[in-house]
């Protein structure tokens, strides 16, 4: 037994943010910005929304486009950096949303690869049989966590979400999977303060946003997600010649740029939004993919690389015949 996707949705707040928009805040400019990462907007959510909202948009246009209602669901996994609470975990407040009882629920967080993380977990219930419609979900509202003083950090990113709904298949829908992490290099890209360390300091009041070095993350990324494509196409038994789509992390223009790069893939065959979404985290490839597949990019059959790498520093990919 095997997994397939039978649906992908997405979700992103009407409150969109342009880089002249942050010329107004912050010490920066739309050229600098453009030029350094490829993004010229993003969406912010509003004091209402929330992750699980936006997750449980994304989650029933993914359930429309698989045409299953809530009670085939049987297992939610939600990747997210940004949760509404400490506790009840995402999963379980999109579960009440849709109205879906009884099934497993969690979220984890692995930073920007949270997706591919939930995915490869889902992939895994479903080809043991212990899952015939499972619901991935990649959510963030990083627009909570940002210091909008911070020019280096406050341009990056948005929110927004995406998911995908997959069910058995008798041949292979994902055709593997492949996760990785290496916390030694833990304090280049963070949050500083948590429940168990500094959360006095943030009821306090303290300022508190994304740490970032972004001159060693991207050297980082860009070698990783490098080895990660070889390590990959290895595991699958693919040739690159055979892959039809590049749907990587949205994090930086030449960040992507590189992994085509790597593939001799002309930017024709990646699927680019980080300019309309900005870096979405563990949104930005379910963004990304449904994007693709609803304007008509993505078709049955093809090949896709999906590569992701984000804060921890954790990575992560996964080779999908859709």
């Amino acid at each position: 037994m095997y997994s397939r996707i039978a649906g992908t949705g997405s979700y992103l707040p009407a409150k969109i943010v342009t880089n002249a928009d942050l010329e107004k805040m912050v010490e920066t400019s739309d050229e600098w910005i453009r030029t350094r990462t490829g993004i010229e907007r993003r969406h912010i959510a509003t004091p209402e929304e929330t992750t699980s909202s936006l997750s449980t948009e994304a989650a029933r246009r993914a359930m429309e486009a698989a045409g299953v209602g809530p009670e085939d669901i049987d297992f939610i996994a939600v990747g997210t950096t940004t949760p509404d609470l400490i506790f009840p975990n995402v999963a379980t407040l999109v579960q009440a949303r849709l109205g879906i009882h009884d099934t497993p629920a969690f979220s984890l967080e692995t930073a920007c690869s949270g997706f591919i993380y939930a995915l490869s977990m889902a992939d895994k219930f479903v080809k043991l049989g212990e899952s015939k419609c499972a619901l991935v979900i990649g959510a963030e509202c990083l627009s909570r966590v940002i210091d909008w003083t911070d020019r280096g950090t406050a341009v990056l990113f948005g929110d927004g979400a995406g998911a995908v709904v997959l069910t058995p298949s008798e041949t292979p829908g994902l055709v593997t999977t492949l996760l990785s992490a290496d916390g030694q290099y833990q304090d280049l890209l963070k949050f500083p303060y948590g429940v168990s360390f500094g959360f006095d300091k943030l009821r306090s009041g303290a300022k508190a946003g994304i740490q970032m070095k972004g001159n060693e993350v991207f050297k980082l990324a860009v070698n990783t997600l490098s080895r990660l494509v070889d390590q990959t196409l290895v595991k699958g038994g693919i040739d690159k010649s055979e892959i039809d789509w590049l749907v990587p992390h949205q994090a930086n223009l030449r960040i992507i740029q590189a992994a085509a790069k790597k593939l001799d893939m002309p930017m024709e065959r990646v699927v680019v939004t980080v300019r309309d979404h900005g870096n979405t985290s563990a949104a930005s490839i379910p963004l990304a993919l449904d994007t693709a597949v609803r304007d008509g990019r993505i078709q049955r059959g093809q090949l896709l690389l999906l590569e992701t790498f984000g804060g921890g520093f954790t990575w992560g990919s996964a080779l999908v015949r859709y």
